[in-house]
């Protein structure tokens, strides 16, 4: 099995290393991640400026590559120029902190995932519920099991798993759910602060508005200690309201003009 790493905290982060260390137990990894941090830059892709590719060694040892773009740029990458053969899978993470809800839309470590899933290559991405993390061995036991589940029985073309894992001991751990994505939402404000010069500067907080509670959604799964696997997809479309629309009549505003 061939499996290409990725991730949003850049290739330097604990969460990639200890992800890489597990799934190097059952596969041939390609690590191929951002250079530098690129958090909630969404699924952005690099147009106007070169992309640059390092070989990046750990311990003075080659680890991988580091690319000077985003999450959805490194699997692209990988895909097309780095790696000799597609891979069999590709692995997001290990995420510091959840991608739940409407992070997902935000998240570059889902984005990565999903980028691969447009590609038709199945995919996982995985996240931890702390951005202060000490202990990567549980979500990275979680993400070699789920791995081999996936390239055993498969996922549907076009679709991710999106899985988070709350930041507490194994042995408390409630168990394993599947999990639809939440409705939970950011309720975000620009605070405006000074900086030593006198300047005013504005940085982003906020609070997490949670308005799901049944035990089948992301947020309220992992706020009861359930790891949550979501299967996601890159089809947006509201098919609800697109059925409802059709009694709209809508192609009676325009009428072209025929000759």
């Amino acid at each position: 099995m061939r499996i290409l790493v990725s991730n949003d905290d850049g290739i330097d982060s604990a969460g990639i290393h200890a992800l890489v260390n597990s799934l190097k137990e059952i596969a041939e990894v390609t690590v191929v991640a951002p250079h530098t941090e690129q958090s909630a830059v969404g699924h952005s892709i690099t147009m106007q400026t070169p992309l640059r590719v390092f070989e990046y060694h750990k311990d003075g040892k080659f680890f991988g590559y580091a690319v000077g773009g985003t999450p959805a740029d490194c699997v692209k990458m990988g895909i097309r120029n780095l790696m000799t053969s597609p891979p069999d899978l590709v692995v997001s993470g290990i995420n510091h902190g959840s991608n739940t809800a409407i992070n997902i839309i935000y998240s570059g470590t889902v984005s990565a995932a999903r980028e691969a899933a447009i590609m038709d290559v199945p995919a996982i991405a995985i996240s931890i519920t702390s951005h202060a993390v000490k202990d990567f061995s549980f979500p990275a036991k979680v993400a070699q099991m789920l791995v081999k589940e996936v390239h055993e029985k498969g996922l549907p073309l076009g679709t991710m798993l999106n899985v988070n894992v709350p930041n507490i001991p194994e042995e408390k751990i409630s168990g394993i759910l599947v999990t639809k994505q939440g409705k939970s939402k950011w309720d975000d404000i620009y605070e405006k602060r000074v900086d030593p010069y006198g300047r005013n500067y504005y940085w982003l907080t906020g609070n997490l508005l949670e308005v799901d509670h049944e035990l089948d959604i992301d947020q309220a799964a992992i706020k009861n200690n359930y790891v949550s696997v979501s299967p996601i997809h890159f089809d947006l479309t509201d098919y609800k309201t697109f059925d409802s629309m059709k009694e709209w009549n809508i192609e009676k505003l325009f009428h072209a003009k025929t000759t």
